[in-house]
């Protein structure tokens, strides 16, 4: 695996596809600059090295060039989070582009205008590709967030760089952390998974299966399995025609020794509402009128034990409608239980777009060994699926 350590930047110009696709407020201002803090190690060593780096991202989905998905925007931002001056340039291909790459002196940084301005982005366009290729002397991918998509910047460009192209720090580290967990992780491997449903957790489940020895369930998806043991689930959210599925990764699980963790008890609600009536019930017996919002708390101790005697861990997907107080109590604990035993020294992985979410507004994101920065990318990274970012670096 090509990484930065495999070259010295020194009087090169580094073409580096970040992930700078930040959520900005409609005064143009970047609310959470996570993206851009993650991009920086890999910037920051190119400079030291004496090179010079060219940034190019997307940012939202425009539909061709719109001002408010301008990366001029965030300009102020990447400055101040990589404490060096940031040259902007209009256009990521073209005349201007290129006499701003060719003008670029050391240790200085231009960013590109949005790649998703030209429709060739999305559409893995190769004369693009060429374009752009022609504006650096080492191609360096650093954005998992998109190293699921087979776009002109994160995967066809690549062929332009033969000998000459590596994974940042960011997306080597994403690589890495994702194999231990499916290859190299010290047993006992928990998987806890989440969310609202098993349809969306299928292949991650088979998948998974031959590499872990504990599977938490948890989240909306639990009540396909209770129903499909003949519990009695209320009105909980349920797939109905995943009912025998749900059945049969039971038996999966068990036919090749792996443990799976159902929840024994519930909080439940009268209603999908913080204010709504609540109480704690069996997982096996809500009633009518009743929906299950979160773990309770035998579930939470039983969680808590399952994890403690685990040495690799992956978490993707809340264990219950933690965006209301009254059912966030089971994530909560689920996230002291990892942080816990990650201090210990064990390996945890969090990852999926709302876990990662919880991890950050309840103050683990630090007690946790990674956060992953991509939710599609990680979630069929744990499918068994190459991505074509990463198989274009390493091809």
């Amino acid at each position: 695996m090509y990484t930065l350590n495999d070259f010295n930047f020194k009087n090169k110009k580094a073409l580096i596809r970040v992930d700078f696709n930040v959520p900005i407020n409609d005064a143009f201002e970047v609310t959470d600059a996570t993206r851009i803090n993650s991009g920086k190690p890999t910037i920051i060593k190119i400079l030291e090295d004496g090179g010079s780096c060219i940034l190019m991202s997307h940012l939202g989905r425009p539909k061709g060039k719109q001002e408010e998905f301008s990366l001029k925007h965030i300009v102020n931002t990447v400055e101040d989070v990589l404490g060096v001056e940031v040259l902007f340039v209009n256009d990521c291909i073209g005349v201007e582009a290129e006499k701003a790459a060719k003008n670029l002196q050391s240790g200085q940084i231009l960013l590109l205008e949005n790649l998703r301005f030209h429709k060739e982005e999305e559409q893995g366009d190769k004369a693009f590709a060429k374009s752009l290729s022609q504006l650096g002397d080492i191609y360096v991918n650093d954005a998992f967030g998109t190293a699921h998509r087979a776009h002109a910047s994160t995967t066809i460009i690549a062929q332009f760089f033969e000998g000459r192209k590596c994974f940042g720090k960011l997306l080597a580290k994403e690589i890495e952390s994702i194999d231990k967990v499916m290859q190299t992780g010290e047993k006992p491997v928990t998987a806890i998974l989440g969310g609202a449903k098993v349809s969306s957790k299928i292949t991650i489940i088979d998948n998974i299966l031959d590499k872990i020895d504990h599977l938490i369930i948890g989240g909306g998806m639990t009540f396909t399995f209770i129903k499909a043991q003949g519990g009695s689930i209320g009105n909980s959210l349920v797939e109905d025609d995943k009912l025998e599925l749900a059945g049969e990764i039971l038996k999966k699980a068990d036919a090749k020794n792996v443990k799976i963790h159902l929840p024994v008890d519930a909080v439940i609600a009268d209603a999908f509402s913080n204010d709504a009536n609540i109480k704690i019930c069996k997982i096996n017996e809500i009633t009518d009128g009743w929906m299950g919002l979160d773990i309770g708390p035998n579930t939470e101790v039983l969680f808590a034990d399952i994890v403690s005697i685990s040495k690799t861990i992956l978490w993707n997907g809340p264990l219950g409608v933690f965006e209301m107080p009254n059912f966030a109590n089971g994530t909560i604990s689920l996230g002291h239980a990892i942080a816990k035993v990650t201090e210990k020294g064990a390996f945890s992985l969090v990852g999926g777009g709302d876990s990662v979410a919880a991890v950050k507004q309840f103050g683990f994101e630090d007690k946790v060994s990674y956060v992953s920065t991509g939710g599609g990318a990680m979630l069929e990274s744990l499918e068994g699926k190459t991505l074509p970012g990463i198989a274009a670096i390493l091809n």
